[in-house]
């Protein structure tokens, strides 16, 4: 089983993110969850979210404490949060920074696989927005493989409708841009 813990802020769509990597996998056949951690939350607040991956069905219903994959939506949590926490010896932080993954691994302080992409930056190109959710789950799949790019077309179309070829464009720019040491 592959699991996953997401970390943004309020509005930026931790939680759809989680929602749809695991729509993706189940596409593909496999089991999936995804579930928010709320407490307090307010827009722009510190935001955990959850997903788990698997062949077999998952019968876990706690959270994750001990990823295989940490997904930062937002480069200022590198610095305020221990996104770290936790992670598996031979697990991985996926982030948005305009850092280089090298930059990124010193920050962090760990001897992890780092991804890194400027998802704001092409978030606000395709989107015109600096919403960084689909954006990041193009380089959640460069860097870690967990899916095919093409499982997210049936999800990314059912819940952004209109707007679905813009959140595949930014996907697919974030997917050609990470970054990974």
């Amino acid at each position: 089983m592959i699991e996953i813990r997401f970390h943004g802020r309020g509005g930026q769509g931790a939680v759809t993110s989680a929602e749809l990597l695991a729509l993706a996998a189940i596409h593909e056949g496999k089991y999936a969850q995804a579930f928010p951690s709320f407490g307090p939350e307010r827009r722009g607040a510190p935001v955990v979210a959850f997903c788990r991956i698997n062949d077999k069905p998952i019968r876990i219903r706690a959270n994750i404490y001990e990823p295989d994959l940490v997904v930062v939506l937002d480069a200022s949590l590198l610095k305020i949060v221990n996104v770290a926490s936790g992670l598996k010896p031979e697990g991985m932080i996926v982030t948005t920074s305009k850092d280089s993954p090298e930059k990124v691994r010193e920050i962090l302080n760990v001897k992890n696989r780092v991804g890194v992409v400027d998802a704001v930056k092409i978030a606000l190109e395709v989107l015109g927005l600096p919403i960084t959710n689909t954006t990041m789950l193009g380089s959640v799949v460069k860097a870690s493989g967990l899916v095919q790019k093409e499982s997210f077309i049936p999800p990314f179309k059912e819940r952004f409708g209109r707007i679905a070829e813009k959140n595949i464009a930014a996907f697919e720019r974030a997917y050609q841009e990470t970054l990974i040491v």
